[in-house]
């Protein structure tokens, strides 16, 4: 999405620099579609005028725009992020005039200036039309050369440019503005790396879910607490995303100190700036350009790294376990080390006789804490590339010596309870080690390095379900059961709370509604008008549908409420081989079926199968008039005589007969929204029944059986 250069118009109003938007970029920032704009136009006196452009392609003033969005409480963006998203319009405009790395360079550099001196990019007057730039972007400079006279941040990036980037000055600014400081502008502006077209970061980011894990697993809140300074580390630190992401778990980064090392200078570079921003002090940073890790500052307490990615046909397994040993090395007394790289090398069965004994040798010197399978697509980038997690630690405790926790995540998504009880799994492991009487780990099981050096070369998986998984089944695991189910019901009810905290308890501002009632329409008349789109399920083969596989199969015991969704599921390949042309729904499509009775569900992830005779309803995009599949579902759910009695001989009603209101826009953005929130605190409530129901089950069996009393001491 481009922005039109605001110098190129006729713009009476705002300075300079104001960018102006177009009608589908305003959709774009208001988060709504495109049709809602002309509606807001028309319904809305107050909405701003155009300011330029041509009959079909009309061109306002962004911050009038802004402005209304956030009086109007109109749209579905976050208002505290309206701005921030105005400004990443207009720096995404400027991506083909500097370049998106250039881009990203001297606004990173700007920003880090105004940080360094705390002042004003530009001076008092900067919007009138007889500023001086020429002179604006030499005084930018002289700053430059003044704070930052070793040029360890921005003086060559300053200096380098010309008087043509004073537009990035203001839109720094403007950023800034929105973000409340430099940091949190440099953070929004490299969130934004895919927008600008960045490929050299965008392609080694790992997914948030990722981030937080390493950030749990790290633990680095408690050493900060423990040893009040932590040392973080990265040999391989490209754009910083892993130091931010521990960094991100401590209230203050004055306590941090950051040794890195980045071949690339520009990448060095900014995340040197980067964790400058974040609030590491000037002398606690130690960012080197270059392949290895020198001794720097301290030793680090704590590393973080994601090994380079290697092209198939250069892809060295060998190459990536010599730099997990490299790793290794650089590990003190206490120091702990998380690596990510490829499965291939640090979980698969080697053929390769140099790499198993390397592998073999890095697991007999005990530094190998955990290994872990990661779920595929934690590198978006790269979806088909696989890859694993290895937790290094020097000198673990003596209960942990001679074993390793082995955990497969390569079947669970890394929601947060997934992060929680692997985190819990990990820490445990190193504070207990090996007890009888210890903590069994929800994912994985302990192993002996001692068989796995003997099964030569073998995949680093564990060889059966986890212990808890096994012990589940037996009478002496109850307790411990329950006392999970607990914690689960205690975590719940946290995060439930914290959803009110944010959000406040639940008001819907629902009114008697004055003058006439909207017109009632039929679902027929709205796939006849294209405002919707109907498709049919397809027929699958029983044989075919099993437990596991990759797709979801929504049949009318699913949409019914009468099985779980994810019980029944069908292979990816087999559904190409024998169902070509068999079609995956899409996010938001409602599946309905109308036998044996109405079941509707809306399909928020997409790319299952419907299967017959459940259908699909799917909103068209491009319809003039607006509706939501939350909204569709919900009234379609309430519409009248959608019931047969038993002894009927009437078939069952089609749905293309339903009636429904027709609601106009802010009725239906205001629905979708109240059911959203609804649909959340349904969520969090059932999270919680489904812990409290499960120790009750647990205690009942208990009592039944007579092996569960109640301590009271």
């Amino acid at each position: 999405m481009e922005l039109a250069a605001t110098s190129e118009l006729h713009n009476p109003q705002p300075g300079p620099y104001a960018p102006l938007i177009s009608m589908p970029e305003i959709a774009a920032l208001a988060q709504v579609k495109r049709p809602v704009v002309s509606t807001w136009r028309r319904r809305y006196p107050d909405f701003p005028a155009p300011l330029a452009g041509s009959a079909d392609r009309l061109l306002f003033h962004g911050g009038a725009v802004t402005d209304w969005l956030l009086s109007s409480g109109l749209g579905n963006a976050d208002p505290s992020e309206l701005r921030a998203e105005l400004a990443l319009h207009a720096i995404a405009a400027h991506a083909n005039q500097f370049g998106a790395r250039r881009l990203v360079e001297l606004l990173g550099s700007l920003l880090c200036l105004r940080y360094l001196d705390d002042r004003p990019l530009l001076p008092s007057g900067a919007d009138d039309a007889s500023f001086d730039v020429v002179a604006a972007w030499s005084a930018l400079r002289r700053r430059a050369e003044r704070m930052d006279a070793e040029d360890q941040f921005v003086l060559r990036e300053i200096q380098t440019a010309d008087s043509r980037a004073i537009v990035l000055a203001r839109l720094a600014e403007d950023l800034i503005e929105a973000a409340y400081s430099p940091g949190g502008a440099y953070e929004w502006l490299l969130s934004s790396r895919r927008r600008l077209g960045l490929a050299e970061l965008t392609s080694r980011a790992l997914t948030s879910e990722l981030l937080h894990l390493l950030a749990d697993l790290s633990d680095v809140s408690a050493r900060v607490e423990r040893d009040g300074s932590v040392t973080l580390a990265d040999p391989h630190a490209g754009s910083g995303d892993l130091l931010v992401a521990l960094a991100d778990k401590t209230d203050d980064s004055a306590e941090l100190q950051a040794l890195a090392a980045e071949p690339q200078s520009w990448l060095a570079r900014l995340t040197r700036r980067r964790l400058l921003l974040r609030g590491f002090p000037e002398y606690s940073l130690d960012v080197q350009i270059g392949a290895e890790l020198e001794e720097g500052i301290a030793d680090p307490d704590i590393i973080v790294t994601q090994l380079p990615y290697q092209a198939a046909e250069e892809r060295s397994k060998l190459s990536a376990l010599e730099e997990v040993e490299r790793v290794s090395d650089l590990l003190g007394p206490g120091s702990t080390a998380l690596v990510v790289g490829p499965a291939a090398a640090l979980v698969d069965a080697l053929q390769d006789v140099d790499e198993a004994k390397l592998r073999g040798s890095l697991l007999r010197r005990g530094v190998v804490e955990a290994v872990i399978t990661l779920p595929g697509g934690v590198t978006p980038y790269r979806p088909g590339y696989r890859s694993a997690l290895w937790i290094l630690t020097r000198d673990p405790i003596l209960a942990a010596r001679g074993y390793v926790l082995l955990a497969d995540l390569g079947a669970e998504a890394l929601d947060e309870r997934v992060r929680t009880e692997l985190s819990e799994d990990v820490l445990l492991w190193r504070t207990e080690g090996r007890r009888k009487d210890g903590h069994d780990p929800r994912f994985g099981c302990v192993e002996p390095i001692a068989r796995l050096d003997a099964a030569f070369g073998s995949a680093l998986t564990p060889p059966r379900p986890p212990v808890s998984e096994v012990l589940a089944r037996t009478v002496d695991e109850r307790p411990a059961l329950i006392v999970e189910a607990e914690r689960r019901l205690e975590r719940a009810a946290e995060r439930a709370q914290r959803y009110v905290a944010t959000h406040g308890p639940l008001r819907g501002q629902v009114v008697r509604r004055e003058g006439a009632r909207p017109r009632r329409t039929t679902v027929g008349t709205l796939i006849a008008e294209k405002t919707v789109i109907k498709l049919k399920g397809h027929r699958i083969d029983p044989r075919y549908i099993l437990p596991t596989g990759h797709h979801d199969v929504l049949g009318p015991e699913e949409v019914c409420g009468s099985s779980p969704v994810g019980g029944r599921r069908i292979d990816r390949l087999t559904l190409a081989a024998e169902y070509e042309h068999a079609a995956l729904t899409e996010p938001g499509d409602v599946v309905y079926t109308t036998a044996p009775r109405l079941g509707l569900a809306v399909d928020h992830n997409g790319f299952s199968v419907a299967l017959f005779p459940a259908r699909v309803l799917r909103i068209n995009s491009d319809a003039e008039s607006l509706m939501t599949p939350r909204v569709l579902a919900a009234l379609l759910a309430a519409a009248k005589n959608t019931e047969r009695s038993p002894s009927a001989v009437r078939a069952v009603r089609r749905i293309e007969d339903f009636m429904i209101p027709d609601l106009d826009t802010a009725d239906v953005e205001r629905f979708d929204a109240l059911l959203a929130d609804v649909d959340r605190r349904q969520a969090l409530l059932r999270e919680q029944n489904t812990a409290l129901e499960e120790a009750r089950r647990l205690t009942l069996a208990g009592f039944a059986d007579g092996s569960l009393t109640i301590d009271h001491d």
